[in-house]
C-alpha cells in the first residue's frame, strides 16, 4: 500500500475585518513535514516526529521504529494517529538526545564506489557491478553523538552518503518494482579506518563496522516527502573546511538498482539500511592524507534530509556512554 505521510491540523485563526474580529475555522495540510526521529539515552530510544521544527513522543502509539513497525505498514498506521490526536501528543524536550532514526536493523549494507570521481581519488578502477560489503549494526549511531577512535586508529576517515530504509522485505525483486520497497531516506556518516580496512588484509569490513561509525539521522524522511532522490546536494565539512560536495544525480548504479540487485543475494528485511555510496572528497583521497583527530568536527547535509554533527574523541573518552570496541 502506498502511504503519503502527511499530517492535517485544525486551527482558529483571528482575522480584523472591517472593525470586528472574526474567528474562522482553518485546515492546515502538513503534507511533506513528518519526519520520523528516535529520541533519549543511548539504546533506549523512544520514536517520535518532527513537525515544523517541534518534536513530538509517539510512544503511546508506536513501540519503535523497527522492523515490526516497517512490516506491519506502521507508517500508514502513524500517520493515521497524527491526522487525529496530533493535539494530544506530548513535545518532546528541548536538548533531549537525538538517536538514529531507525532502531538496529538486521543489517546495515553499504555500496563502495558508487561515485565515479570518489573511485578515481582513491585509485581504484570504476566497478562494473555494484560493490558491497556489511557495516556492523552495533556501529549504528544518533546523529550528533561523537565519533570514539578505534584503539590505536591513526587513519580514520569519514564518508557522507545517502541511506535508503527498506520499507518490506524484498527478495529477487525487478528493479522496475524496487521503489515500492523504499521507506524513506537519511543521511548516513560510514566513517571508515582505514589502516583496518585497505593495509590488514581481508575484506573492507573490518575498517568500517567499529562502534560510533554509522551516525545516522537525524530524521527518517518518508519517501513521498523527496521528490527526486536522485537528484539531492550532499556535502560535509571538517573544522568548517569543505570536504565533500557533490549530488546524488551523480551515482553510477541508482537506487532502484541496488536493492534489486542487493535483493539477489540477500533478502532486505523491513527496516534495514542500504548506504549508497560516498562522492569524492574523503580524507585518503586527498594529497596530503588528512585524517581525523580528537577535537575534530564533522558537519554535513543532504538536502531535504536536515544536517548532522560529530565531534571526535580519543579512544577511553566516553562520556555519553556509547559502545566502544574492547
Amino acid at each position: 500500500m502506498k502511504c503519503r505521510t502527511e499530517v492535517i491540523c485544525s486551527v482558529y485563526i483571528l482575522f480584523h475585518f472591517g472593525g470586528y474580529f472574526q474567528t474562522i475555522f482553518v485546515s492546515i495540510n502538513f503534507a511533506g513535514k513528518m519526519k520520523l526521529i528516535r529520541f533519549g539515552a543511548f539504546n533506549k530510544e523512544q520514536p517520535g516526529v518532527c513537525i515544523d521544527g517541534v518534536n513530538y513522543d509517539v510512544s503511546e502509539y508506536v513501540k519503535d521504529y523497527d522492523e515490526a513497525f516497517f512490516r506491519e505498514d506502521g507508517l500508514t498506521s502513524l500517520s493515521s494517529v497524527l491526522k487525529t490526536d496530533i493535539k494530544k501528543l506530548p513535545i518532546v524536550e528541548k536538548g533531549t538526545r537525538i538517536g538514529s532514526p531507525v532502531a538496529r536493523p538486521s543489517k546495515i549494507v553499504c555500496i563502495g564506489m558508487n561515485y565515479a570521481d570518489h573511485a578515481r581519488e582513491i585509485n581504484i578502477p570504476v566497478p562494473a557491478e555494484p560493490v558491497l560489503f556489511m557495516k556492523a549494526t552495533t556501529a549504528l549511531n544518533g546523529p550528533f553523538d561523537s565519533i570514539i577512535l578505534p584503539k590505536d586508529s591513526v587513519k580514520t576517515d569519514w564518508e557522507i552518503e545517502l541511506a535508503v530504509v527498506i520499507g518490506k522485505e524484498a527478495s529477487y525483486i525487478k528493479e522496475e518494482d524496487a521503489m515500492n520497497y523504499v521507506a524513506g531516506y537519511a543521511i548516513l556518516n560510514d566513517v571508515s579506518e582505514r589502516e583496518y580496512q585497505l593495509e590488514r588484509g581481508g575484506t573492507w569490513d573490518k575498517g568500517k563496522g567499529c562502534n560510533t561509525f554509522a551516525p545516522m539521522g537525524p530524521w527518517l524522511v518518508t519517501k513521498e516527502e523527496i521528490n527526486n532522490p536522485h537528484e539531492l546536494r550532499l556535502w560535509l565539512t571538517l573544522n568548517g573546511q569543505s570536504m565533500q560536495d557533490s549530488n546524488t544525480s551523480n551515482l553510477i548504479f541508482n537506487i532502484p538498482f541496488l536493492i534489486a540487485y542487493i535483493s539477489r543475494f540477500m533478502t532486505l528485511l523491513p527496516g534495514d539500511i542500504v548506504s549508497t555510496g560516498t562522492p569524492a572528497g574523503v580524507g585518503t583521497g586527498r594529497n596530503p592524507k588528512v585524517f581525523l583527530k580528537e577535537g575534530d568536527c564533522l558537519e554535513m547535509e543532504i538536502e531535504g534530509l536536515g544536517t548532522s554533527m560529530q565531534v571526535v574523541k580519543g579512544y577511553g573518552n566516553n562520556a555519553e556512554g556509547l559502545i566502544q570496541n574492547a
